[in-house]
């Protein structure tokens, strides 16, 4: 019985590994990333994971017209460079970081509201000591301020 018990605390503690990964990665993006939106107003949600060199992730977002919006890529120290795109939904490229000396902010106002691509993918890097492909925090944080009216 006591085999049992065992095999099942690893197999719960290599269970739980991944969700305590993420939950780190939430706080970093907490408490490291939201201060980089300022002026803008953090939307409230916090859309990080752990990535890996070579990796890539998207994120479906809706946008709204008259509002201004800063997207923020926000990585841990130890991370390659990070590519970002936003794409619209026939995924055209609408901004690409590569072409703006790889910025991790871009501040836009959509011209219509819709759903947009936000793609990263982390470049491949020096990996580390080890051999391993670098890993670490990466976080999509969006700001919204409402955009300035026109006079009439």
């Amino acid at each position: 019985m006591s085999k049992l018990s065992s095999t099942l605390v690893i197999l719960t503690l290599l269970m739980t590994i991944p969700l305590f990964g993420n939950s780190q990665c939430k706080h970093f993006a907490k408490q490291v990333c939201k201060k980089e939106l300022a002026p803008y107003i953090h939307n409230g949600n916090f859309n990080a994971a752990i990535l890996t060199e070579g990796e890539t992730a998207e994120m479906y977002k809706s946008f709204y017209s008259n509002q201004n919006y800063r997207l923020y890529i926000c990585e841990s120290s130890a991370m390659p460079r990070i590519r970002f795109q936003v794409l619209d939904i026939n995924r055209n490229v609408i901004y690409d970081n590569k072409n703006n000396g790889y910025k991790m902010k871009w501040d836009f106002v959509p011209e219509s509201s819709q759903q947009l691509i936000i793609s990263l993918k982390v470049e491949d890097g020096e990996n580390d000591s080890d051999g391993e492909p670098l890993s670490g925090c990466v976080a999509i944080m969006i700001g919204i301020t409402e955009a300035a009216k026109e006079s009439p």
